[in-house]
């Protein structure tokens, strides 16, 4: 999935930032916190071309960092796939758009700067702790490496 990381890397260049929220906001994206049902952490919208990403307003800061890059990548990746309604009214798989939008939060989460020279002593529990995100995004950074 070398075209999602060159995604990150360029929106990296041309924003000087990884924090979701700034990208969505110069993306025009808007970001919506609402009272979500605890199994939903938030999701993206496609509506008469404009873009919105819904967000848990009960999630901790941290969590909601996580889920606004999960779903950036579903905007900047699937922007007109409105996942809610695939799941709901389709038979379709969206596992490849979950791994895809997962794998952009990885890529855009954790940095490649001295990523082999920090990282050489830690495991990949460390590597998450670090970052404060899921062991999953980090078994799918380096899953992208090798």
């Amino acid at each position: 999935m070398g075209w999602i990381k060159k995604k990150v890397e360029y929106l990296y260049e041309k924003y000087n930032t990884r924090n979701p929220f700034t990208l969505a906001k110069n993306l025009d994206i808007e970001i919506l916190y609402w009272d979500l049902p605890p199994d939903i952490k938030g999701f993206y919208q496609y509506e008469k071309r404009n873009r919105f990403i819904f967000i848990n307003s009960n999630l901790g800061f941290e969590e909601q960092l996580i889920v606004c890059a999960h779903e950036l990548g579903h905007a900047l990746l699937h922007t007109k796939f409105n996942t809610p309604f695939m799941r709901a009214n389709t038979l379709f798989s969206i596992n490849k758009v979950e791994i895809q939008a997962n794998t952009f939060a990885a890529y855009l989460l954790i940095p490649d700067e001295n990523l082999f020279d920090s990282y050489d002593r830690m495991t990949l529990f460390d590597i998450a702790a670090l970052y404060n995100v899921p062991i999953e995004l980090v078994e799918l950074k380096f899953k992208g490496l090798f």
